[in-house]
This record gives C-alpha cells, sequence and structure tokens, in this order.
C-alpha cells in the first residue's frame, strides 16, 4: 500500500471522471402556452440586465406594474397557435438537434441540451455532465451571430454555476459561426431546396434576423455587422440572379429606436410596390420558434397579403436537418479539437 493510498478516507464518494461534454443553449420557453407559464418565462427573461439595458431601479415596477400583466395573456396565445404534441416547438427541435448530434458523434462525448431562460436550465445540465464524468465540456450557444443579449448571456449563466461548484470542469465556448464557410454552405443548401421544391417562384427572399435596440451598435455590440454578413455571404452563395435580397429586423419591443429596416414595414412595402410572390427565411435562428412559426410564418403573412401580396411562404430555419446538422457536427468537432480524436475517414 503507496503513502497516497492511506492518506485516502475510507468514506471517499466514488467518483466518474475522463468523459467529454457538449451542452447546446438555446434561448427558451414557457414550460405551456398559458398565461401563468409564460409569465413566469418573462419575468426571467426581461429581468436580464443583458436584454434590457435600463437600470433596475427603473425597470422593475414597469416590468412588474404593466408588462407582466398584460403581455402573458396575448403572448400565451400567440404560442398557443404553433404549441405541438411534443411541447415548445423550439425545445423539441433543440431536443431533437442533441440526439441527432450524440449519434454523429458517439462515444466521443455527451451531448445534453439546456435553455437559457426555463428549463432545463444551464446550471442543471452542467451538473449533470459533471456527475457523467464529463471533466471539459464545450458550452455551445446556438447563436450564429454574436449579441450580449444571447451568446453573452449564456455565458454568464454557466459562469453563475461554476461559482458554486467545488470541482469545476474545463469549458470552452463555441464562437459566433455568422461567416463560416460551413454555416454559409448549409443555409444556401437548405433554403436553395426550399425555394426548389415552392409552388411558385418568389421574387424577394426575405432575411429576417431577431432585433436588437439601435443603441446595442452604438455601444459597440458586433451583432447588426455579423446579420449583415451573414446576408452578404448567404446571397452570394445562393446565386440567384432571379431573386431579389432583402434584409430586415423582427419582434420590435417598446419605445427605443431599434435596427432597421423592421421586416414588418417591409413586408407591407413590398406589397405596396407591387411584389406579389415573396419568401421570408430567418438564417440567425438555429430552431424554428415563436418567432418563425408565428411571428413571420403567420403574422408575416397576413401583413405581406394586407398590402397586396398574393404568394407567400415561410421557409424553415435548419433545426435538426441533414445540412443543418452536418454543419453542427463540423463546428463542434472543430472546437473539440486536442479533446477528442478526429473522426476516422473511410476508406
Amino acid at each position: 500500500m503507496t503513502w497516497q493510498d492511506q492518506q485516502l478516507p475510507a468514506q471517499h464518494a466514488p467518483v466518474r471522471t475522463g468523459k467529454i461534454g457538449v451542452l447546446l443553449v438555446n434561448l427558451g420557453t414557457p414550460d405551456a402556452p398559458d398565461a401563468r407559464s409564460v409569465r413566469r418565462y418573462l419575468a426571467e427573461f426581461l429581468s436580464d440586465p443583458r436584454v434590457i439595458e435600463i437600470p433596475k431601479l427603473v425597470w422593475q415596477p414597469i416590468l412588474r406594474g404593466i408588462i407582466l400583466n398584460t403581455r402573458p395573456k396575448k403572448s400565451a396565445e400567440a404560442y398557443a397557435q404553433v404549441w405541438t404534441e411534443k411541447g415548445s416547438p423550439l425545445a423539441a427541435i433543440t431536443a431533437a438537434q442533441a440526439e441527432e448530434l450524440q449519434q454523429r458523434l458517439g462515444d466521443s462525448a455527451v451531448v445534453r441540451w439546456a435553455m437559457r431562460y426555463g428549463a432545463p436550465a444551464i446550471g442543471d445540465e452542467l451538473q449533470r455532465l459533471m456527475d457523467a464524468g464529463c471533466e471539459r465540456i464545450l458550452l455551445a450557444p446556438l447563436y450564429p451571430q454574436y449579441c450580449a443579449a444571447s451568446t453573452a448571456t449564456v455565458v454568464d449563466k454557466a459562469g453563475e454555476k461554476l461559482r458554486t461548484m467545488r470541482w469545476q470542469p474545463a469549458l470552452r465556448t463555441l464562437p459566433p459561426y455568422h461567416d463560416d464557410p460551413a454555416y454559409i454552405a448549409a443555409l444556401a443548401a437548405d433554403l436553395g431546396a426550399q425555394l426548389d421544391a415552392l409552388d411558385f417562384a418568389p421574387e424577394v427572399l426575405l432575411l429576417s434576423f431577431h432585433g436588437m435596440p439601435r443603441r446595442t451598435l452604438e455601444l459597440g455590440d458586433p451583432y447588426h455587422c455579423h446579420c449583415q454578413k451573414t446576408a452578404r455571404l448567404l446571397e452570394q452563395a445562393m446565386a440567384r440572379p432571379d431573386l431579389r435580397f432583402r434584409t430586415s429586423f423582427q419582434s420590435r419591443f417598446g419605445r427605443a429606436e431599434w435596427l432597421g429596416p423592421a421586416t414588418d414595414a417591409v413586408l407591407a412595402e413590398e406589397g405596396h410596390a407591387g411584389t406579389k410572390r415573396l419568401a421570408i427565411a430567418a438564417p440567425g435562428f438555429a430552431a424554428d420558434c415563436l418567432e418563425t412559426l408565428e411571428e413571420l410564418a403567420i403574422r408575416g403573412r397576413e401583413q405581406f397579403e394586407a398590402a397586396g401580396g398574393s404568394q407567400f411562404a415561410a421557409l424553415s430555419c435548419l433545426n435538426a436537418g441533414a445540412d443543418g446538422m452536418a454543419m453542427l457536427e463540423a463546428l463542434v468537432r472543430r472546437e473539440l479539437s486536442g479533446w477528442i480524436a478526429p473522426p476516422v475517414a473511410s476508406a
């Protein structure tokens, strides 16, 4: 028996070690399409100081006294229109992405998924990975374009968990991939196939990104530039001279000036200008959610048709499709370099 063996307490708890973990993270969703669940979700989401950059003493009375007493019912009605048998579309798709990525990575890593707001929580899933023996974890925010209100707040939340852990894992973070050739190629292939499957030929492809207050651009957030670069590279990759590309920003909230042009304004403008056939895509979203399935597919159609348009198509996000998953596997394997062995090339 060695000296080290003699020093180990007999009651030392058994631990699992030596594994690699991957945690996919998306924005979040209420647990159910009802006002109570939406209120709980919005209270967490809109209390994040990276999302609402207004002093807490000013913002919280507005949030608690007005917004959380009026918005949940309306938002719940919107969620009810897109809810599925598996629950929230965003949660169901993110779970499917994690399951597919696990199959692609095999035994080289343990893959789990979490939501920044709502369940499953980032801290809980980090702990589950540690309990499974994952001493090295890749935190993968599924936001192609970096924004402090999305990517950074995921890292913030992971940091909150790390502060409570006596034994912390080594942590890496998936960087933004707005201009990554694999991402652009996946978008071009997937959107191109969807366009080819339509029963009409769109005149315009509107690329709608989630909006942010214009102040974020002025303060140095790269999000606006990342979105514009994605749109430019995607147009080049798709190489469709018969299709006119436009870029817009959706989901405005509050009275502040937001990044523009606004998606609803562009839809109305195109309809009034005589555009009859339009398709819309949301390349900044890794998975379909309320903002794509209700705001774009349902409300967007209504706005375009009310302005004179006649044929409208909302294209799906990459979701857990083959193009998107091949891209995600490539990005994750790259960021796990040195932690896992590269895949063996087939003969």
